[in-house]
């Protein structure tokens, strides 16, 4: 299934399931309340398919699959029969209305658990929180390559997404001394400080990865030679297979480390016009060879004014792709219930957060707000990663769905439990007058909400 298909195809699945849920549990409180609903939609427009049941219930899956509702019958949408009158929505009182419009978001706050619950019995793969290099203020904290991360913060790191996801939130907040606690390479146990309040201010969220300055075990990538292209440095020298060990002096235990030490060769050597020493294994043997690195691009990179092309070698890596994942995120059916519950509160948290930095301007709007293209893209990547990790996207959705709808903004559901409040304090329904203001000015929101979540998907796109 291509990348487009697959996209569209999770993403009908996703809220599929989320809106069901959510409508459903505005359905089951109106019926417990004895409101009559008139139909349960997933989706909006044309009915693709439909069915009454013995209490007059249409149920119906329709063309448009954004979105969902329940309508019940309610007086201000048109005549109710004099017999139907004690089952319509607009004669139960404030309190089971309350019950009614927050049915919905609980529905997605209890699905939100259950999901998180199934991903940590299923148990999601994933790679062990062990640190593979070292730079920039990682280095300066002490962390060496080897160290185990067991714990960022107050957020215990059993893998590396809980890792990166806690050191990431730190370098966004620009943290001055973020403890972690380790287990180095010999077994010890001890405790760091990560120093990332010198991140300047302006670094944009895509760049903290190189300040932060932490290569995990998994992403370095071994120094054997997949090709030596005619007519640069390595042509004559190097030969696909070797393995780089050393250049001018300085160890390479990744393919990362290579780029800084031919730089540093380059510039060494580069005035004068000499040569420098590297060392490869091929076949077994450890020898030792003269190179002179050479500036210039590669052919898909394009010329940057005042700044000189790299040093490099002429060669690349024989294996890019990703290690096997050597770790699984699990709990037994019992333990998965409390964890699920943890997972929860700190998944809301951090949303809550989220958008806080983003109205303090530490973030960007684009990396807070996304609309269906990003959810789609989302949702297909985790689709392909398994089971779990799916559940656990479609549990953060579940759980952005239920505060989302929870925000007093009229149309929303937040927004008809602030007309049911007010209605409790001042003792009688808000005017109609003041009630279509209200919509209109929710829509208006609404829209420019809609407008914002699909302009960052198409930059996404774009970039």
């Amino acid at each position: 299934m291509s990348d487009f298909f697959g996209s569209i195809w999770w993403l009908i699945v996703a809220l599929g399931v989320l809106i069901t849920f959510h409508e459903f549990g505005h359905y089951w409180v109106a019926r417990r309340c004895g409101v009559k609903v008139l139909r349960f939609s997933v989706g909006f427009g044309k009915p693709l398919w439909m069915h009454r049941d013995r209490r007059g219930t249409e149920w119906a899956i329709a063309a448009i699959p954004l979105g969902g509702y329940v309508r019940m019958l309610d007086e201000r949408e048109g005549e109710v029969a004099p017999e139907e009158l004690d089952q319509a929505f607009t004669r139960k009182t404030v309190w089971q209305r309350i019950a009614i419009v927050a049915a919905g978001p609980i529905a997605n706050f209890i699905l939100c658990i259950f999901l998180f619950w199934a991903m940590f019995v299923i148990g999601r793969p994933d790679y062990a929180p062990v640190v593979g290099r070292v730079e920039a203020a990682a280095e300066a904290s002490g962390l060496r390559s080897g160290d185990t991360l067991l714990k960022i913060g107050d957020r215990e790191t059993p893998t590396w997404t809980e890792a990166y996801g806690a050191l990431l939130v730190a370098a966004i907040d620009r943290a001055p001394a973020l403890p972690i606690q380790v287990r180095d390479a010999r077994g010890n146990a001890t405790e760091r400080r990560l120093d990332l309040s010198r991140i300047p201010a302006e670094v944009p969220l895509t760049d903290l990865r190189k300040y932060l300055g932490l290569t995990p075990r998994h992403g370095l990538v071994p120094t054997v030679i997949g090709t030596v292209e005619p007519g640069t440095p390595g042509a004559g020298v190097l030969r696909v297979g070797d393995r780089i060990l050393e250049i001018d002096g300085g160890q390479v235990r990744s393919w990362q480390d290579i780029a800084p030490l031919t730089a540093r060769l380059g510039d060494r050597v580069g005035s004068t016009g000499g040569d420098g020493e590297i060392v490869v294994e091929r076949d077994g043997r450890r020898l030792a060879l003269r190179i002179a690195p050479k500036r210039f691009l590669d052919k898909s990179e394009r010329p940057t004014p005042g700044k000189a092309a790299p040093w490099r070698l002429g060669v690349t890596a024989a294996d890019t792709s990703a290690p096997p994942k050597d770790a699984v995120l699990r709990y037994g059916p019992i333990e998965a219930v409390p964890a699920a519950l943890r997972e929860t509160r700190f998944q809301a948290n951090e949303l809550f957060e989220m958008f806080a930095r983003a109205f303090k301007g530490r973030i960007e709007v684009k990396n807070a707000v996304s609309g269906p293209i990003g959810i789609a893209r989302a949702a297909n990547v985790y689709a392909k990663n398994g089971v779990a990790w799916f559940l656990s996207l479609l549990a953060a959705l579940s759980l952005s769905l239920a505060i989302l709808n929870l925000l007093p903004i009229p149309v929303l559901d937040g927004g008809h439990l602030l007309y049911y409040f007010i209605e409790l304090v001042k003792g009688s329904p808000l005017s109609e007058r003041a009630m279509i203001a209200g919509q209109y000015a929710g829509v208006a929101v609404l829209l420019s909400l809609m407008g914002l979540a699909f302009y960052n998907d198409l930059q996404g796109l774009l970039q």
